[in-house]
């Protein structure tokens, strides 16, 4: 074993302008693989923790408004009594205008509770979110994205400043007490004047100055291992037995929905995997190239070998070992660059790279039987060579 590894690094190094350039080819096949499946895995991760921030790990249960009943605060309570539900939060929305220093924007008002930090991952960044105090005294208090206090004041903490929100076609004074940060912020930023900014009040405000006196959503929050199962129904069950009169509901599973985009980015992530992996097939041809190029320019030392005593079996092992080699340190080469990019690139664009180990060494795996495929043929021919017709070979 070891006469056999000592003659596979001379026959690497003997001829080493050639050997550089299969490695090389190992190296970029490698690399390409190991990087793209780390963004893959990255902005799988980026965008899953995106999608919990905007409370993509939670229920949502839409009432009917059409007969404007909506749902109420004993449907909220039975919600709360569903054995799998950790909280459930009431949630009024509307379409709306702010006017802040003159300046007319478009916004998603948003009446929520003072559950909204750990439902919908709510973040303050300055100052604080709703509190209960604001709940019962139906405080004129509003919590806002960073985004609005950036482009209209030119910095993030607008705390104690007022501006005016456009409810039932008149402008009410409201009180920044908070300056929020959750993970539509970012989607705002990739997707300017598509996604309004969110401007968030105490629902009991909001049914007070719109007059609507129903939620237009419960958003559940899920107890720890209840992620992945079925309650959907069991709400829904829940509401519509302790209604006197039938009600239309639809109850919308996120959770499921973020597991399917996680799904299709893996999916995404594998293919493109696996067309970077075709240049490790094309660097594996160019391995059985080399070594059948080896094996004409070492068939008068196979002869000398053969005739003092080397079996065919020691001919193809000693071959074998000389193309597995070369995959090894072109994949070790390539899988350790293939990081460090991954680190580098991640760092530029202000991500945390996820780095999945466990299939870097499914790669290098890979590489290794690719090495060992596309070596059996020269090896095998090799071994084959006679000891008469090998010495005399020029």
């Amino acid at each position: 074993m070891l006469e056999a590894l000592k003659n596979a690094l001379k026959s690497i190094f003997r001829n080493k302008l050639r050997s550089y350039l299969t490695v090389g080819g190992i190296f970029i096949g490698v690399l390409s693989v190991v990087v793209i499946s780390s963004i893959g895995e990255t902005g799988k991760t980026t965008v899953d923790n995106q999608l919990v921030n905007m409370g993509m790990d939670s229920i949502v249960i839409t009432g009917d408004k059409s007969n404007e009943t909506g749902l109420c605060d004993e449907d909220l309570q039975v919600v709360k009594q569903v054995s799998s539900v950790s909280n459930a939060m009431p949630v009024m929305y509307l379409m709306s205008d702010t006017e802040i220093l003159s300046q007319i924007n478009e916004c998603m008002l948003w009446g929520i509770n003072e559950d909204a930090d750990n439902v919908i991952q709510l973040q303050a960044v300055y100052g604080r979110l709703i509190n209960k105090g604001d709940i019962l005294s139906k405080s004129r208090v509003c919590v806002i994205d960073e985004k609005i206090a950036v482009e209209n004041y030119k910095r993030a903490n607008i705390v104690g400043k007022k501006i005016q929100v456009r409810i039932n076609n008149s402008y009410e004074e409201f009180e920044v007490v908070g300056i929020v940060k959750n993970g539509v912020n970012v989607l705002q930023n990739m997707l300017a004047g598509i996604i309004p900014n969110f401007v968030y009040i105490p629902y009991t405000t909001m049914d007070d100055l719109s007059s609507q006196s129903y939620y237009d959503q419960i958003v559940v929050k899920l107890k720890n291992g209840n992620e992945m199962t079925n309650i959907s129904d069991d709400i829904s069950h829940a509401i519509t037995t302790n209604r006197a009169f039938p009600t239309e509901l639809r109850v919308e599973n996120l959770l499921k929905q973020r597991q399917q985009l996680n799904d299709i980015l893996g999916i995404i992530t594998i293919v493109l995997s696996a067309i970077a992996a075709i240049s490790l097939v094309v660097s594996g041809l160019s391995i059985m190239t080399v070594m059948l190029v080896a094996v004409n320019e070492r068939t008068r030392e196979i002869g000398i070998k053969k005739s003092i005593g080397a079996t065919n079996a020691d001919i193809m092992f000693e071959f074998l070992i000389e193309s597995i080699l070369i995959t090894v340190i072109g994949g070790l080469l390539g899988s350790l660059f293939g990081i460090c990019v991954s680190y580098i690139g991640c760092g530029l664009f202000s991500l945390v790279a996820t780095i999945n180990y466990f299939q870097i060494s499914q790669i290098l795996l890979i590489t290794i039987i690719i090495g060992l495929t596309f070596g059996v043929y020269p090896a095998y021919k090799a071994s084959r060579l006679k000891p008469v017709d090998a010495l005399r070979y020029e």
